[in-house]
């Protein structure tokens, strides 16, 4: 028997963007239904992506700095060799998803949003069905959310299953392996395999284009290539992979020669495309961008109260951009006038070491004479020094306009520099010039003193350089 269910607003899919927009409707008396049919609450985020990602990047550098000090000692430190039971730490990660999950589930239901289990299927732009372990439902609503996210890229030639895993089953390994081949040398690929090679995995690393992470300018990737050269991890760029055979990947080199690689699993991080099929998106009306579905800046699509969110609408497939645009549609429904159009979106790369960028970068503003760059190295940070995060060539760089000195954009590089991200970000959000950061007082002995010292620098006087 179908149950029927009517509702101010239906959002489909409960990551960060759908159970954000979820608990905002609900703070703002909306009458709100979140239907639940993929990784659970906080989506691939929270379940099998940054969250736990981090978790095992976090103690892949634990470990690392274990085996420094068994390694002959670090700092004065002397251990004895460590030893990883990868299924621990993978009970572990999951614990804290496990408490995250819970948190989310707390937060929607003091919003009073009704969150049901199970997958929908679209008839029309306002009414699906969705089938759950009690039996369907049939859901019409006057305001519909997509937030359906984002799925990994599958190969033709290396289908998922068995040694050819996505970064889900990576998150979930109960031992290391002893030769990981990653295919695609995209930050999802590098943060991985780099914490794999940490707990002591032979890493291999297979990129079709010439260089790692080739969104990024070279001066922010070319720490990150010299700590994958030094730690011994194989890489193969400009190389193409193949298919699998007998516990060995076939790739073709740049010069064309072929190669056979051990590998005892596969990862596959070619990139990740909107989640736009199996739930009725093509009875729905809306107009495509590409792959993507075709928002204005309220995230509104071309069918009259239906919105979209998140990964579903295009680049940068980031967590946080979905949590921002979920809050503004919301807040549309409910009235209030909302755009979504941010001057900026940092990302950043949990690499060793990380990457951070907010705004534009050398690559946008090549042959432009109207632009200052200035770049301050994190070697003559003493912070940056006492927890060894000096030593790998990382900076802060800022872009400015000559004209008037307004910031366009800020990188980082270095260790522990994800931290500053959220500064860079507001800096450029309120529209700084390079007299504001300059004139704000920065702690010391921080990190964030690299930025401040950039600023300097890129009016002429910087202070320790």
């Amino acid at each position: 028997m179908t149950q029927t269910l009517t509702t101010k607003v239906l959002i489909i899919g409960a990551g960060t963007g759908g159970y954000v927009a979820g608990i905002r409707c609900g703070q703002l008396g909306l009458d709100t239904v979140l239907v639940d049919g993929g990784d659970g609450l906080g989506g691939t985020c929270l379940n099998v992506g940054c969250i736990p990602s981090k978790a095992i990047i976090h103690a892949a550098s634990k470990f690392e700095t274990v085996s420094k000090a068994a390694a002959g000692g670090t700092l004065g430190i002397t251990a004895s060799k460590p030893a990883i039971d990868l299924a621990q730490t993978t009970a572990w990660k999951d614990g804290i998803v496990r408490k995250l999950n819970a948190g989310v589930a707390a937060l929607l239901k003091k919003s009073k949003v009704k969150v049901i289990k199970g997958w929908a299927n679209f008839t029309d732009a306002k009414t699906c069905t969705v089938k759950t372990a009690d039996g369907d439902i049939t859901i019409s609503a006057e305001h519909v959310i997509l937030a359906t996210g984002s799925e990994p890229v599958e190969l033709p030639f290396l289908k998922f299953g068995g040694d050819v895993i996505s970064s889900t089953e990576a998150l979930s390994l109960d031992r290391v392996p002893g030769k990981l081949v990653v295919v695609g040398g995209g930050y999802i690929g590098l943060e991985l395999g780099i914490a794999f090679r940490k707990l002591g995995a032979e890493v291999a690393i297979v990129e079709m284009a010439d260089r790692l992470l080739p969104l990024y300018d070279k001066a922010l990737t070319d720490p990150v290539q010299k700590w994958l050269e030094k730690h011994g991890v194989e890489l193969h760029l400009g190389a193409k992979a193949g298919s699998i055979e007998k516990g060995q990947l076939n790739i073709t080199t740049k010069d064309g020669t072929a190669l056979k690689l051990k590998a005892d699993k596969v990862l596959v991080t070619v990139g990740r495309r909107p989640r736009t099929q199996g739930w009725g998106l093509e009875n729905m009306g809306v107009a495509m961008a590409g792959p993507f579905v075709k928002i204005d800046d309220r995230c509104a699509t071309s069918m009259r109260n239906v919105w979209a969110v998140g990964d579903l609408t295009g680049e940068p497939m980031l967590a946080h951009k979905g949590s921002a645009q979920g809050e503004v549609v919301a807040e549309v429904i409910a009235g209030h006038n909302k755009v979504f159009n941010p001057v900026t979106i940092a990302a950043v790369c949990f690499t060793e070491p990380e990457i951070v960028s907010a705004g534009l970068g050398p690559l946008d503003v090549e042959g432009r004479d109207d632009v200052i760059t200035a770049v301050f190295p994190l070697a003559a940070i003493g912070r940056a020094l006492a927890i060894e995060a000096g030593e790998d060539g990382g900076f802060v760089r800022v872009l400015a306009s000559k004209s008037d000195h307004r910031l366009l954009g800020v990188q980082a590089v270095g260790q522990h520099v994800a931290e500053m991200s959220n500064s860079f970000a507001q800096m450029l959000e309120m529209g700084a010039v390079l007299e504001d950061v300059a004139g704000v007082i920065h702690v010391h002995p921080t990190l964030g003193e690299a930025f401040h010292e950039a600023s300097l620098r890129a009016l002429g006087h910087a202070i320790h350089i």
